[in-house]
Order: C-alpha cells, then sequence, then structure tokens
C-alpha cells in the first residue's frame, strides 16, 4: 500500500509541476504563452495518455503489475526529466509532454490491478481511496516545490550558473520517480509468490481472496492472464465504468492545472510575487490536503453499509449518489468569492476536491465489483483513455474560457460544469448497469 501511495504521490507531483509553471510560461519573464497555447500543452498530455491507457491496462494484465509498473515509472520520469531541455518552444515541450503521458497512463491500471490482488472486495474501496491520496500529496508538494523553485533560481541565481527554477522543478520531479524505483523492485511480490517465499500465511492469503469467484481463484492458481481486449467493449459494465471516467476525471485535471491560475486572477491582482506565491501556495495546499480527507472517507462510505447487510453494488452506487451532490456547491463559488473572499471560495472548492476523490476511489473499486482481477488492468485502461478524453476537452474548454472572458464568466462557466458533471455521471452508470451483474464469462 506504502509503495502505491508514493507511486501515485510522485505521478502527481511530475503531472502538476506544469499547472504551477502556467503563469510563468504565459508571462514576458518566461515563455511568453497564450492561455490557449498552455492549454494545447496540457491537451497533448491528456490525448496522449488516454490513448495510451487502451493498451498500457492490457499488457499491464498481460506482464504483472511489478513490471507494469516499473516500465510506466521509468518513462515518465524520463521524460520529466527531459522537459527540463526542451527550451521556450512550445513544439518541444508537447513533445516531451505527449511522451510524458504515453508513460503515467500506466500508473493507475496497475495501481488498480494490484488493489485487487491484495485486498479482498469489501476493502477496495477504501485501499483505493489510501493510494489515490497520494494525487492530493503530490500536488500539495507541487504547491511549495514549484514557487520555491522559481524563487530560488531565477536571474543571477540559476542553479550551477545554468539551470533555471523551472527546470529545476522537473528535474527534482524526475528524479524522485528513479529513487522509488529501487524499492518497488526490491519490497514488491504477488501474494502467491509471498505466499510461496513465507512472507504470507495461509490465514491471510485466504482472507484476500474471500469474495473471489471460482473462475478467479482457478486463473490465479493456474497462471490464466488471457483478456480478450475487445471483448471488454462488448459489456455494459465497462461502458458504466467507461462513461464515470468520461465525465469526471477532466475536473480534477482542471483543478490541477487551473487553480493556480484562477487564485492568482482572482484574488492576486496588484500583489508582488512573493504574496501572490504566498497565496496560490496556500490555497492549493489547503484544497488537494482536505481531498485526501475525502479520497479516504470516501473509501470507507460503502463499507458502513456492507457491515450493515447491504449488497455490494448497492452500497457503492448509494455512496457514489451521496457523493456527486456534493460538488453542486461550487454553483456558489464565484459568488462567495465576492461576498466573503478567498476563504469562502476555497472553502467550497475544498469540499469539491473532497468529493471528486471520493468519487474516484469508489468509481475505480466498481471494476474489481464486476470484472475478474485478469481484467481489472484491462477495463481500468479503458475507461482512464476515455478520462483523458473527457480532460482534453475540459482543458480546451478552460484555455478558451480564460482567453475569451473575464475571469468571473469564465470561472462561473466553469464551476457549473464541474458542478453538474457527477450527478450526470451516476445517472447514465446507473442506467447502463441497473442491477450488479459480475462478468463470469472472460
Amino acid at each position: 500500500m506504502a509503495l502505491l501511495l508514493f507511486s501515485t504521490t510522485i505521478n502527481y507531483m511530475d503531472r502538476n509541476v506544469i499547472g504551477f509553471l502556467k503563469d510563468y510560461f504565459c508571462s514576458e519573464d518566461g515563455f511568453s504563452w497564450t492561455p490557449q497555447m498552455f492549454s494545447y500543452l496540457t491537451s497533448a498530455f491528456t490525448l496522449f495518455y488516454a490513448g495510451f491507457t487502451l493498451v498500457a491496462g492490457w499488457v499491464i494484465d498481460k506482464v504483472g503489475t511489478k513490471i507494469g509498473l516499473a516500465g510506466s515509472l521509468i518513462l515518465w520520469s524520463f521524460a520529466g526529466i527531459l522537459s527540463a531541455f526542451m527550451g521556450k518552444g512550445l513544439g518541444a515541450h508537447i513533445a516531451a509532454r505527449s511522451l510524458f503521458g504515453m508513460g503515467e497512463s500506466g500508473n493507475f491500471p496497475a495501481s488498480n490491478k494490484t488493489i485487487a490482488e491484495w485486498f479482498p472486495k469489501k476493502e477496495r474501496a477504501l485501499a483505493v481511496g489510501i493510494f489515490n491520496s497520494g494525487s492530493n500529496i503530490g500536488a500539495m508538494i507541487c504547491a511549495i516545490l514549484v514557487p520555491w523553485c522559481l524563487l530560488a533560481w531565477t536571474g543571477d541565481h540559476k542553479f550551477f550558473g545554468v539551470l533555471e527554477g523551472w527546470q529545476m522543478a522537473f528535474l527534482i520531479t524526475g528524479i524522485i520517480g528513479f529513487i522509488w524505483l529501487i524499492f518497488w523492485g526490491i519490497m514488491y511480490k504477488t501474494p502467491k509468490k509471498a505466499l510461496e517465499k513465507g512472507q504470507l500465511s495461509q490465514v491471510e492469503y485466504d482472507y484476500i481472496h474471500s469474495g473471489d469467484s471460482a473462475q478467479e481463484t482457478a486463473d490465479e492458481a493456474n497462471g490464466s492472464n488471457k483478456v480478450p481486449w475487445l471483448k471488454m467493449l462488448t459489456y455494459r459494465q465497462t461502458w458504466s465504468f467507461t462513461i464515470g471516467k468520461f465525465m469526471t476525471d477532466g475536473i480534477w485535471w482542471f483543478l490541477l492545472f487551473w487553480l493556480p491560475t484562477y487564485v492568482k486572477h482572482q484574488f492576486c491582482v496588484g500583489m508582488d510575487a512573493d504574496q501572490t506565491a504566498t497565496y496560490v501556495m496556500l490555497s492549493n495546499f489547503i484544497v488537494f490536503g482536505i481531498a485526501i480527507i475525502g479520497s479516504v472517507y470516501g473509501g470507507s462510505i460503502p463499507m458502513t453499509f456492507i457491515n450493515k447487510g447491504w449488497a455490494t453494488y448497492k452500497a457503492r452506487m448509494t455512496a457514489m449518489l451521496l457523493i456527486a451532490a456534493a460538488p453542486l456547491v461550487l454553483l456558489f463559488t464565484q459568488w462567495a468569492a465576492g461576498s466573503f473572499g478567498i476563504v469562502a471560495a476555497i472553502a467550497i472548492i475544498c469540499i469539491a476536491g473532497a468529493a471528486h476523490q471520493a468519487w474516484s476511489a469508489n468509481l475505480f473499486t466498481t471494476v474489481s465489483d464486476m470484472f475478474p482481477k485478469k481484467a481489472v488492468g484491462t477495463v481500468t485502461g479503458i475507461g482512464a483513455a476515455a478520462g483523458g478524453l473527457g480532460g482534453v476537452l475540459v482543458q480546451l474548454l478552460a484555455g478558451y474560457l480564460d482567453g475569451t472572458f473575464n475571469t468571473n464568466k469564465a470561472y462561473t462557466i466553469m464551476f457549473a460544469v464541474c458542478a453538474f458533471a457527477y450527478l450526470i455521471a451516476w445517472l447514465l452508470m446507473k442506467w447502463l448497469v441497473p442491477h450488479h451483474k459480475p462478468i463470469t464469462d472472460l
């Protein structure tokens, strides 16, 4: 669990660097990009992330989580480091960020498959919530690291007289990934191998597999990992998860990439660089810190219902409906910002951020609820691809609105889009799979 938490933390450190560099890239002191140009960069990352998750999950189901996650991390960490040497040209950064998206596509299929391997069904949402909280920790670290890099290594104070702050932000986060790789290689084993080496008792092994179908048990015993990729698209359960990801992933990425810009434009006009950096750092630190609570607590909600005797699917969907209503508070963000200031606006965004992470923890777990373990990576990859496509559309919309309208109007529209996304997603998921129907014919 700790290894997955740290890999997701590193994943989102590397991913979120770009959000905190936006205003530098779009300034005269930086690259002089426009908001639309920045949206092309984030959209390119999202597009390649989405495209490669279609196959990343399938590959991970074939080669296993240990090799799959290691290969994914090597590629994205290398691409992150490469970004430090791309100069000021948009095309070069798009190339590096596209490679970065290819690498990051494997993190969540591998992590979700690992949870399915190591936890019984009733505990998986909580386990996903814990490792998924790494996305918030990574964002919180970036909220401190990137502004510090920009202030520490600038002008005549470049690192070794050569590297600027924005370059150091890419380098530091990229190098951390290779350090994690050492621990992953040494420490991770599947439950079967841990049992064979005496590192896991038979009682623990049986508990992990409590609730598994007879087919899943047989597949693990004989090492079967054949997953008919195209056949997965014929199941309504696949499309339920895919729609859920398409409708809601982009909302989280909007917060990751655009929250720093929102805080600066809405609340920091007229402030000097140090004051602005402080506002941005604290706002992001608070939002993503509170989201950790949502991730962990949201994953525990279905367990409460299950322990009362509810069926797993009923407990999961009821929890997700309650969670989906919470982001509606975003409709009042700009009113709160104008009437009460930054504290009120950030408080509302905190609620939405926590709700998203609670939603995500449960959404990921619907895959292992309905599919055998050998298919979890493939289905997660298909859904993540759809989530990436939704993210592209949200990034383009945010870039268009930010470059066309004033801050109040642009973000009023964006927050309204975010507010309704989860309820619409829940309704579509419930329509596709009104009752629990586990897949047994793979």
